[in-house]
């Protein structure tokens, strides 16, 4: 959930507030009232009980540890660039330039949703594509997506108290086993999700998986019609029938070099269209298979870049920094993504910035 961040336009001084960092994000195609007042309910500003972007990083740094300069989650990473080619059927449901122009560039990043930068490309079966789209008007379009159909909870609540029963106890060092079972016996809304994971197993590579967005949003035609969406980038690659994850820890940034030297990889944009009583302030729900998918385009990928100095480094890939044309939901989570991504990368670059002289950076 974080971190996949940087402020747009690029690094700020670590001592910008999270307030003015959500202003500056709104010169970049935001809605900026509703965004403002999905920070603020996440930030504590209306209720000093609630969820913090504070708390809400804290948590996952005592359960990943602390890699200075790196992000707090999705830390293990590479960057791709390429472009996307629209198909034209999105058209219709949304003015944004994106899905009216022919090509518009993308810079993106393939990542291992772990704390760790060092974990093994095994510890986890799911894998995360950002996706940083930038359009002839200077608009741009972030997304965020995962391998898997739905998120485990539907509120940052919900999901804090998940990462609290996976923290350590400070009495073993390790967490209490019987705590994570208690949560999702207490939490019946992540059925969906861990009948999921229970037969996903890590993929041999990030070019033949399927990225959700997870969350709802809003395609907004010329008129103003809202069309409730949910996509997902479909890959035109194919593991060979039975290939499973090799050993070793970095067989995946390996594999998309490999891939990438012997041409471009495609990805299909496909975009569902929620029906009037789908939920769409809930990406634990998944919705019914039967609805309508649109073919938006072509995602092609082109080349690779190290993360460490490629061109995904400094972008915030917040799932709110939308064109005109596509609109955020009221999924609690997105505002509370928004909101986690500030809080870690304003931690990073600080902690980049006392690095000795000299040292390399760290800020993938």
């Amino acid at each position: 959930m974080v971190d996949r961040s940087s402020p747009p336009g690029g690094p700020q001084h670590p001592s910008l507030s999270a307030p003015s960092l959500v202003l500056r994000l709104g010169g970049i195609a935001l809605v900026v009232a509703a965004l403002a007042g999905a920070f603020a309910y996440v930030h504590g500003s209306f209720d000093p009980q609630r969820l913090t972007p504070k708390a809400l990083v804290d948590v996952l740094e005592k359960n990943n540890g602390v890699h200075p300069g790196f992000r707090r989650n999705h830390a293990k990473g590479v960057c791709v660039i390429g472009y996307f080619e629209s198909s034209g059927e999105a058209r219709p449901y949304s003015v944004a330039q994106v899905f009216n122009e022919p090509r518009t560039p993308v810079v993106g990043r393939f990542a291992l949703p772990a704390g760790s930068p060092y974990a093994p490309d095994s510890a986890v079966p799911i894998r995360s594509l950002a996706l940083r789209f930038t359009q002839a008007n200077g608009q741009q379009w972030r997304t965020g997506m995962n391998s898997m159909p739905v998120f485990p909870v539907g509120t940052p609540e919900a999901f804090y108290q998940l990462q609290q029963a996976q923290s350590p106890d400070p009495a073993t060092g390790k967490p209490d086993p019987t705590k994570v079972p208690a949560f999702f016996a207490a939490h019946p809304e992540a059925v969906p999700f861990l009948t999921w994971i229970k037969t996903a197993k890590p993929s041999a590579s990030y070019a033949t998986e399927t990225y959700n967005s997870v969350n709802a949003f809003y395609l907004v035609d010329a008129s103003g019609k809202k069309q409730a969406v949910r996509w997902g980038m479909t890959p035109l690659a194919q593991d060979a029938a039975g290939a499973t994850a090799p050993e070793g820890s970095d067989f995946l940034e390996k594999d998309l070099v490999q891939r990438l030297a012997e041409g471009p990889l495609r990805f299909q944009l496909n975009i569902t269209l929620a029906n009037a009583d789908d939920p769409v302030n809930d990406a634990s729900k998944a919705w019914p298979a039967d609805r309508k998918v649109l073919n938006a385009g072509t995602l092609v990928l082109e080349k690779t870049q190290p993360q460490l100095s490629g061109e995904c480094r400094d972008i915030n890939y917040d799932p709110l920094v939308l064109p005109a044309g596509i609109q955020g939901s009221d999924d609690p989570l997105l505002a509370a993504r928004s909101a986690g991504y500030a809080d870690s990368y304003l931690r990073r670059t600080s902690e980049v910035s006392q690095l000795p002289t000299g040292k390399k950076e760290a800020r993938p």
